[in-house]
């Protein structure tokens, strides 16, 4: 047959692919597999759910550490400031409510080890006990 290519024609001197008649020298076609790029590009809207959770916890997180910066500088300032300690008790709480919190939201975004949140915003003993720790 001229003018037609091999893949075209059936016996003889061609193989088409749908039959099994191919050479030797070539292979059936592998199982699919997923790209191998870093983002996958087909999102279920399960994973793109979960990220936009992970989204929200990291900052409820930083919010929650600002909250505990503000809180524990007050708390720094009054106690440098020398003034009158009956003042000094809803500061203190605030501190606590501060702390507290953040060690919530760490333990929502799977840290369970506070250890290192304490060691890092310098949280005094006074405000770790007032939420039981000791």
């Amino acid at each position: 047959m001229a003018g037609t290519s091999p893949a075209m024609t059936s016996g003889g001197g061609g193989w088409p692919a749908c039959v099994g008649n191919r050479p030797r020298h070539t292979r059936p076609m592998s199982s699919l597999r997923m790209p191998q790029g870093h983002r996958s590009p087909f999102q279920t809207g399960a994973s793109v759910l979960d990220l936009e959770i992970q989204q929200e916890r990291s900052a409820a997180l930083g919010a929650a550490g600002q909250r505990i910066e503000k809180a524990l500088a007050a708390l720094r300032e009054f106690d440098a400031s020398g003034a009158d300690l009956a003042l000094r008790p809803p500061i203190l709480k605030e501190a606590a409510t501060a702390v507290w919190y953040y060690f919530i939201q760490r333990e929502a975004c799977g840290v369970r080890d506070q250890r290192p949140a304490i060691a890092h915003y310098a949280i005094p003993r006074e405000v770790l006990m007032r939420l039981g720790a000791s």
